[in-house]
């Protein structure tokens, strides 16, 4: 096999726009804490039809501030799935939660509603719903079962900018929607979070916590002539700039095209891999629009995927695995007795997943290439 220019799984795409608009707030009164903070934020609001939205320094910042807003605490269990990034897990054990990992459907490896009633205890307070490689979960099924119970619904939307849960869009079918701007994300500010929620409560209390605990931030206080505030509360210094601001404002605007593009190299792939049963895609449900933060394929189980990973990689094609399961991580093996046989779909799952390149400048040239190379890569394999 003829080797390929190094390709990564994900990347940012910048341009020209994108750098005039960081410029301007450079040469501004404002670098952070000022005006683009807001502007950015009445955007994805609006992009995602909630009332409000929040932004912060990170997606894991962001899933924090929605634990607090709920007033997650000692003692009390919060319903998760282990296949996610380990974020989602930790920002329940900050406010010093418990994590109850709930398995996944073996077909989506999404949450799967039909096994959350039976983890929940007079302790649970919330689950939170990972809408993993952009396709969104089962949310009537989960509203359901959160409101028959008196539980919050979290989304944790961070791979899900721009998809859709019939016809609604992912921000908008929760308590709160946790989204990031990382760069591999659809839009990026660098590093960047938000939360979206139609609840005013949650608004105010992630705007406190982002900032200390203090009740004003120094933007408030300039248009108000005034140097009074308070801490109300222990917060952190979660606050995102009016720099990465403005660099999300203008990637926002160019969102739609980046989905398009995710959409047709999915579709590549789909075809690509359509007649045979040794590369499985994801499977993905009617009723979604799918973002496509990640291209997931499982490997057939009769192959090493290891050996398949580490072919591609010597081929330089950046493929990834997304993820070990958390329950699995030595931390919560070591702090909550996790272990293996907890979420066997999960886990099973995991050792046959490979997350392919997918982000938008990926040719249609390389999608050939890449699924060519991942399909002679497995007919090397079957052959020993």
């Amino acid at each position: 096999m003829k080797s390929l220019p190094y390709i990564p799984y994900g990347k940012q795409f910048i341009d020209e726009i994108d750098i005039d608009a960081v410029t301007e707030v450079l040469q501004s009164d404002w670098l952070t804490t000022g005006p683009k903070v807001s502007e950015f934020e009445r955007a994805i609001a609006d992009f995602v039809d909630a009332k409000y939205a929040v932004a912060v320094s990170s997606g894991t910042a962001a899933l924090h501030c929605a634990m607090y807003a709920l007033n997650i605490k000692e003692g009390d269990e919060v319903l998760l799935p282990p296949m996610t990034f380990a974020a989602t897990a930790n920002c329940i054990v900050f406010q010093k939660g418990t994590p109850v990992f709930i398995d996944v459907e073996p077909d989506t490896l999404l949450i799967d509603p039909g096994k959350v009633e039976e983890k929940i205890t007079k302790k649970t307070k919330a689950i939170v719903a990972v809408d993993y490689a952009g396709q969104p979960c089962d949310y009537d099924r989960l509203r359901i079962i959160a409101d028959k119970y008196g539980l919050a619904l979290i989304s944790d939307g961070c791979h899900a900018l721009g998809a859709e849960y019939k016809k609604k869009k992912v921000g908008s079918l929760a308590d709160m929607t946790v989204f990031s701007f990382h760069p591999v994300k659809h839009i990026t500010t660098g590093e960047g979070g938000i939360v979206t929620t139609d609840n005013p409560e949650y608004e105010k209390r992630i705007k406190i916590f982002r900032n200390h605990g203090i009740n004003m931030d120094s933007h408030q206080r300039n248009a108000k002539g005034d140097w009074f505030y308070e801490m109300i509360d222990l917060g952190y210094n979660y606050r995102i700039t009016d720099i990465q601001c403005a660099l999300g404002i203008s990637q926002l605007k160019k969102l739609h095209r980046y989905l398009i593009q995710r959409r047709r190299v999915a579709k590549l792939y789909d075809q690509a891999f359509a007649k045979t049963e040794i590369i499985m895609p994801i499977f993905v449900k009617k009723d979604v629009v799918h973002a496509y933060h990640l291209y997931v394929v499982q490997i057939h189980k009769d192959l090493d995927r290891s050996k398949v990973f580490e072919m591609l990689r010597q081929n330089n094609i950046g493929v990834n695995v997304h993820y070990i399961p958390v329950h699995l991580h030595p931390y919560y093996r070591k702090k909550y007795n996790t272990a293996t046989g907890m979420c066997p779909i999960a886990e099973d799952a995991f050792n046959h997943i490979i997350s392919l390149p997918i982000f938008y400048e990926l040719t249609d040239d390389n999608v050939k290439k890449i699924s060519n190379c991942l399909m002679e890569c497995i007919r090397i394999r079957k052959a020993k």
